[in-house]
């Protein structure tokens, strides 16, 4: 009797954890976003995708935790492959603008941001977005950045 009772409890078992496993694959997931995996949950880039072709203006949205902001902005610029600063669309300045926050800042939460950069496409093929964390204080401890490649041909 004790043994029926070990192989009932040994088959509801295995057949819970099949329903629960069947049960998940079919569950409808959200559509992934480019998490950069050098911040790991610190920074969600949903455009450009890495290894995206880029055209000016170029648009970059994603979400970053609070902490990366200073009054409610971080630097994003582009960078040749060779990491040479790309001039803006008039020739005269770096290709580098604030990432605006689409709210509330002072978080530790994600928070959405935007930013429009107006280049010049470099003499090298691909390049990189670089997304800096604002670091008012300019300790080195306290920087941190995300490089996404990008292809401008």
């Amino acid at each position: 009797m004790m043994k029926r009772i070990v192989w009932i409890i040994i088959a509801l078992v295995v057949f819970g954890r099949l329903f629960f496993a069947w049960r998940d694959m079919r569950a409808v997931h959200p559509a992934p976003v480019a998490i950069v995996a050098s911040q790991g949950e610190n920074m969600r880039v949903i455009s450009p995708a890495a290894h995206a072709r880029i055209t000016s203006p170029l648009t970059v949205t994603g979400e970053a935790r609070g902490t990366w902001y200073f009054e409610a902005s971080f630097p994003v610029e582009l960078l040749d492959a060779n990491h040479h600063e790309i001039l803006n669309a008039d020739g005269n300045a770096v290709a580098s603008v604030p990432a605006q926050a689409q709210g509330e800042w002072m978080t530790e939460n994600f928070v959405p941001f935007i930013a429009t950069l107006d280049f010049t496409p470099p003499a090298t093929d691909t390049g990189f977005l670089v997304l800096k964390k604002d670091n008012p204080s300019g300790l080195p401890e306290h920087d941190a950045q995300v490089e996404i490649p990008v292809r401008f041909r």
